[in-house]
């Protein structure tokens, strides 16, 4: 187990990037042995995004954590962005790789995981821990552009108040009991990233622009084929848990499991019983 003296990179191993296929750099950190696995982090999210996850499979796996497009120290990319550039982000590495991959998405990440599947990447499984397919479609717009304005003018407690009741849908009354600055808070971390900094704002515009352009059609991912573990927390609110009822009886291959008295917030704050649960499902494909 990594000990509190070492470095993030003697633990994680150095950040180095690749051209994606319309040039945009992409950043990503690689360790471990075995075979390959790749953690796609969510919104308002980066290299640490995973790490407490990965650390704990870098004995069996070999770990890839890329930072998609729009979040630093990747590139920008275009605008609007869409799923078929973070599809074509993913192919990239996995053409890195030179070998078919696990591919683990945390809540956006998890979109993208999906449409990676669906695309045709060389894909041996997936492991989705709630992908928020319910925040999709035009509705989104009036968010992002709400969301544009207040960051423009530095209101970015307001701004992430506004992204978690309107794209993570976390209850107000939860939201309330929390201020900006808590360990835990979701108003600050509305898609699982603790450590997420001002720089996270661009990154969140490209994101609402994927999932404005997005369909809310759950039967189009009964034609992934790829053994998937579909993740949630017990105590998520809705509409996660009926969006992923709908998502599990779509996929033709699917585990479902929900752990008991987490949230979305899970793989960062009980990284461990996520692991586990990550390591237990790889070892059966």
């Amino acid at each position: 187990m990594p000990n509190e003296f070492q470095s993030p990179e003697s633990l994680f191993g150095p950040v180095v990037s690749l051209e994606s296929v319309d040039g945009t750099a992409i950043a990503y950190r690689q360790f471990g042995a075995g075979p390959p696995v790749v953690m796609v982090h969510g919104s308002g999210g980066g290299l640490h995004s995973w790490e407490p996850v990965a650390e704990l499979l870098a004995d069996r796996y070999e770990v890839w954590t890329p930072v998609r497009r729009g979040y630093a120290p990747s590139g920008p990319g275009r605008s609007p962005k869409s799923f078929a550039d973070e599809v074509a982000d993913l192919d990239a590495l996995i053409t890195k790789i030179g070998r078919p991959v696990h591919v683990v998405g945390m809540s956006y990440g998890a979109n993208v995981a999906l449409h990676a599947a669906a695309a045709g990447l060389p894909v041996r499984s997936l492991v989705l821990w709630e992908p928020p397919l319910y925040a999709v479609g035009a509705e989104l717009a009036p968010v992002l552009a709400e969301f544009q304005k207040l960051t423009a003018r530095g209101d970015r407690r307001r701004a992430d108040r506004l992204l978690a009741e309107k794209v993570a849908r976390v209850p107000a009354a939860l939201l309330d009991l929390m201020e900006p600055g808590d360990t835990d808070d979701p108003g600050d971390t509305p898609d699982t990233e603790p450590d997420a900094g001002p720089d996270d704002a661009p990154g969140w515009c490209r994101d609402l622009e994927s999932l404005i352009a997005d369909s809310p059609d759950v039967e189009r991912w009964s034609d992934v084929t790829a053994p998937t573990l579909l993740m949630r927390g017990a105590d998520t609110w809705q509409p996660m848990p009926a969006a992923l009822d709908r998502l599990a009886a779509a996929l033709p291959h699917v585990t479902y499991t929900a752990l008991p008295g987490q949230t979305h917030f899970a793989p960062s704050l009980v990284p461990d019983t996520v692991a586990a649960q990550i390591a237990d499902f790889l070892a059966h494909i």
